[in-house]
């Protein structure tokens, strides 16, 4: 995709092609999507005062069900569960670990290009502009799942500052995290830059999954793409939530750009 297609407005204090750049990840700043850490100011300063990352977990499962009405949807019944899980955060990680080509996936790759600037390069097929039947595609998913569940982009935007906040708690010296994403068909990538020796540039995906665990890479793919990632592009770690309410914890969501990457083969 064209940059002057692939850039358009951010909602942080960083220019989208800023922060899709390499030297945004060589030398990254903080994110934060405007408005939402003054929105939720008692929210953070509750977090500030528990010392467990087990509890500011539960508490932040407890406070965006009450923020967003979530709890009113959860009665005794199976469906008053399904309803809650219909309007919560939690639908669209569980569908983007599915498949995330799914309405989920738009979702979610919609929320990147509405807060970070950053429109999506994959959905289902290559982007190839805004006129694609691709571009096309992703847009009526993205506009179906979010249409229907309460203030999505909200809760996205309440997920990411949380997640921000709990990595600088617990390191805030760390500015990269080393991860691993193993891929099929390396040169359906946007492969910018490639020495033919294993390094090169890749433009990758609005959103992408990552792992901490190098062999469990190797599940997902014949290569693998590692990355030294900015703790600012860490959109959702799911090892940040507590025990149970997310399966495959080991998944990292990683907002895209122009990236450094290593490749290994088996």
């Amino acid at each position: 995709m064209p940059d002057d297609q692939y850039y358009q407005y951010s909602l942080c204090s960083v220019p989208s092609w800023v922060i899709g750049s390499r030297a945004f990840n060589a030398d990254p700043a903080p994110l934060s999507v405007h408005g939402v850490r003054s929105s939720h100011a008692h929210f953070f300063k509750l977090l500030d005062s528990l010392s467990s990352w087990e509890e500011r977990a539960r508490r932040f499962q407890d406070y965006i069900e009450v923020a967003f009405h979530l709890h009113q949807w959860r009665k005794n019944s199976n469906a008053g569960e399904h309803l809650s899980l219909k309007h919560s955060y939690l639908r669209f990680l569980r569908g983007w670990l599915f498949d995330s080509d799914s309405v989920e996936g738009a979702v979610l790759k919609g929320w990147v290009e509405s807060r970070m600037g950053l429109s999506p390069t994959y959905h289902g097929g290559r982007i190839k502009g805004k006129e694609s039947k691709e571009y096309l595609s992703y847009l009526a998913d993205r506009m179906k799942g979010s249409s229907q569940t309460n203030g999505i982009f909200s809760q996205l935007d309440l997920l990411y500052e949380f997640v921000q906040y709990e990595m600088k708690r617990r390191a805030p010296d760390t500015t990269h995290i080393t991860l691993f994403r193993g891929v099929h068909g390396f040169y359906d990538h946007d492969i910018l830059e490639w020495d033919g020796k294993g390094k090169g540039v890749v433009r990758l995906n609005n959103l992408n999954s990552f792992t901490h665990d190098f062999e469990r890479a190797w599940e997902f793919g014949t290569f693998i793409i590692e990355a030294r990632v900015p703790v600012s592009k860490i959109f959702f770690d799911g090892a940040f939530l507590h025990a149970g309410i997310l399966k495959g914890e080991e998944e990292v969501l990683v907002i895209g750009g122009e990236y450094d990457f290593s490749r290994r083969i088996i």
